[in-house]
């Protein structure tokens, strides 16, 4: 009964601290999504995806429309959003986009963990060539669905690939297609597990596994920061 306990316990621990992270960044990427395009899921296709992304970590509700109204108040005008690039050991680099209310703070932060961890932040726009922008959309692979189909209805919507692994589908698309092969997939009234705009290496590097713990160890410490919204490396 005892060791159940523990096992039981360290589970909920795990759950509680990744709700502790990932709920606040999902949070704020509502907030902010309604600040831009307003706070009605409906006319507001970035909003509507937050929001479906939101769900995909179990967001409760209230704490979706807490984040939609919030966009409405004093202190969202102070959230932007921004971006900044960085060296890590082994020639990994990161594209870090956070959304935050203090930009000098998150400078900060995010220049103490690289340089603690064999790393070093750079000037804007210097990695930028190093990756290429792309709206990502992902579903699962359900009975009855034809992938052949999907792919011949996706292509009038942007897509440019279709990648299938272990069950998940990625439609992807230029990042200027996000809203339009977004549509394209709720049309088809496939279920999106994640929307997003992504930033693929244009050249991956491969690293041994002594080496990816290194990189793994910055990468956690980058993610951790409460600023940090989602982080792109060159690892292939």
């Amino acid at each position: 009964m005892g060791r159940a306990f523990e096992c039981r316990r360290r589970a909920k621990e795990a759950r509680w601290d990744k709700m502790s992270k990932v709920f606040p960044k999902l949070a704020k990427s509502i907030t902010l999504a309604a600040k831009n395009g307003g706070p009605d899921p409906d006319a507001n296709a970035p909003l509507r995806l937050a929001i479906n992304n939101a769900k995909a970590e179990n967001l409760p509700k209230d704490k979706i429309d807490a984040a939609i109204k919030r966009a409405s108040g004093g202190d969202a005008a102070d959230i932007v959003e921004a971006n900044y690039e960085g060296k890590g050991p082994h020639g990994s680099l990161f594209y870090i986009e956070c959304a935050t209310d203090n930009t000098n703070r998150s400078v900060g932060n995010l220049k103490t963990i690289f340089n603690k961890n064999g790393g070093q932040m750079v000037n804007s726009g210097q990695l930028d060539f190093m990756f290429t922008r792309k709206a990502v959309v992902e579903f699962e692979v359900v009975d009855g669905i034809n992938l052949e189909e999907v792919e011949l209805e996706l292509i009038d919507h942007g897509l440019e690939e279709l990648e299938v692994e272990d069950g998940l589908v990625r439609a992807i698309g230029d990042y200027t297609e996000f809203a339009n092969l977004s549509s394209g997939v709720e049309k088809l009234e496939i279920a999106v597990k994640k929307a997003s705009l992504e930033r693929i290496p244009t050249q991956p590097t491969e690293l041994t596994d002594e080496q990816m713990e290194e990189v793994e160890a910055l990468l956690e410490k980058i993610e951790d920061d409460d600023d940090v919204q989602v982080v792109f490396t060159n690892i292939g």
